[in-house]
């Protein structure tokens, strides 16, 4: 079995968010430094993504699946050729929205970044799953750091 690195993609910045709420409120800068760098390694391992990808090939690739919940609803990744670029788009721009908060977001900086990165995971998630249940979950996990990013930051 190859390493799951659709898995990884999606739920390495979920890794980065928890690893965010151990750090103390005070280490504003650090906060920072780690958020951008669990963006740009999601980044370079969406660029193996990218770098593997057979173009030649409609179906979706780096399948991954196994059994969940019962009822016939699976755990179920992969990429085709329109989702491998929204990937790469997702792990592109958003270094780039950490970098732009820099400076302008200065209070509660730990929480914003936390649902930046949860953000990342959902919008991943939306991209990657391949079945309708697994769909859902991540648009709506998606939705809940939206709506604190929106609510709190504007």
């Amino acid at each position: 079995m190859s390493f799951p690195i659709l898995s990884f993609v999606t739920f390495f910045p979920v890794a980065g968010a928890v690893l965010l709420i151990f750090v103390s409120k005070e280490k504003a800068n650090l906060h920072r430094y780690l958020a951008l760098a669990f963006t740009l390694i999601t980044l370079v391992a969406s660029l193996a993504l990218y770098f593997n990808f057979d173009g030649t090939v409609a179906d979706p690739q780096f399948i991954e699946k196994s059994g969940w919940l019962g009822y016939g609803i699976n755990y179920h990744l992969g990429v085709d050729g329109i989702s491998l670029w929204l990937v790469l788009l997702t792990t592109f721009l958003m270094p780039i929205a950490v970098l732009s908060s820099w400076t302008s977001i200065q209070k509660r900086v730990k929480e914003y970044l936390i649902f930046m990165l949860l953000l990342e995971a959902g919008i991943i998630g939306v991209f990657v799953s391949l079945n309708l249940f697994l769909f859902y979950v991540f648009w709506e996990a998606m939705l809940i750091p939206m709506y604190f990013l929106i609510g709190i930051w504007g």
